[in-house]
């Protein structure tokens, strides 16, 4: 059996990756409602926005309102996604903890979603690394490598190519690296192979895995990656969300399951799971014309459920 870790951390990011793929538009308030909920439930990294133009995606036009309140939780990492330097540029004058700048490994997908190349993604990296420690800011920056698994505009993205990107990534100054399975390509067997060859080239700078539930292998693709030494996951609550430029990514990992599944293991995650579903069902409600997925809200916990003992998260 392999070790597992003892704790792990689920970083939220249904306010982001969620929103900007439907098409119900969440009033401010709501955002803030569910920031202070998931804060309350014990969840301690949320993604709560992008610095992209808002005619682009309305459903994020807020961000920097809610950078600002999420600041003010104690101890919560606050992370926002960023397209490019100017995006950055407001990153870093919000004080976000961390800016996450996404790069797609096949380069049909690149240009489609960011109008770049991978290596101009590369470049622009750069540029924001040099942006950011001018400003002396202690924002973080990761390099985000989506379509790791293969590409709906491609088709196969070679191994050799993730990791030449991540190499690209981490020598252009970003803090961190992660890997992404944008459209739902992956599975286990590929994912304990590509992440434990990631974690053998980055090492603690390797930062977090994503998967998207598509072909229903999300939880799956997290096991795999907790073999391979992964401690950090995205997911979304209800599994809302998808790329815009990917056909079929629909639904992430669905926050609600991962954490019980954890829980399971007796891996800690210091979330309430009674509590996040309550969240959940809150969010249904505002997003009641919306398709959501998960299995865990059905049934609710089993009564045998015991959840992992308290443990320190790792930073």
């Amino acid at each position: 059996m392999p070790a597992f870790p003892s704790s792990v951390v689920i970083r939220e990011v249904g306010l982001r990756d969620g929103l900007q793929s439907i098409q119900s538009i969440l009033a401010t308030e709501q955002k803030i409602e569910w920031i202070a909920d998931a804060y309350a439930a014990g969840q301690r990294e949320i993604e709560v926005g992008s610095y992209v133009p808002a005619r682009l995606l309305p459903q994020l036009a807020d961000t920097a309102e809610l950078v600002a309140y999420a600041k003010t939780q104690p101890g919560l990492r606050v992370s926002v996604l960023v397209p490019n330097l100017k995006g950055a540029e407001r990153a870093i004058e919000s004080q976000a903890n961390l800016m996450l700048v996404p790069l797609s490994a096949s380069h049909a997908h690149s240009v489609a979603n960011l109008r770049k190349t991978p290596d101009e993604v590369i470049a622009e990296v750069a540029r924001i690394r040099a942006a950011r420690d001018a400003a002396g800011s202690k924002t973080l920056i990761e390099g985000g490598i989506g379509t790791a698994f293969g590409c709906t505009l491609q088709g196969a993205v070679e191994q050799t190519e993730v990791l030449r990107c991540m190499q690209k990534l981490l020598d252009a100054g970003a803090d961190y690296v992660s890997i992404a399975d944008t459209v739902g390509y992956a599975g286990p067997a590929a994912v304990r192979e590509l992440f434990g060859k990631a974690r053998a080239l980055a090492g603690e700078r390797f930062w977090c895995g994503h998967f998207h539930d598509t072909r229903g292998l999300a939880l799956a693709n997290v096991y795999a990656a907790l073999e391979a030494g992964v401690t950090r996951f995205d997911a979304t609550l209800a599994g809302i969300g998808g790329c815009p430029h990917a056909p079929g990514a629909s639904g992430n990992a669905a926050s609600e399951d991962l954490a019980f599944m954890l829980a399971d293991m007796g891996i800690a995650t210091g979330i309430d799971i009674a509590r996040l579903l309550r969240l959940r069902a809150k969010v249904a409600g505002w997003l009641s014309s919306e398709t959501l997925h998960g299995a865990l809200w059905r049934a609710g916990l089993p009564k045998t459920f015991a959840p992992a003992p308290t443990a320190t998260l790792n930073a």
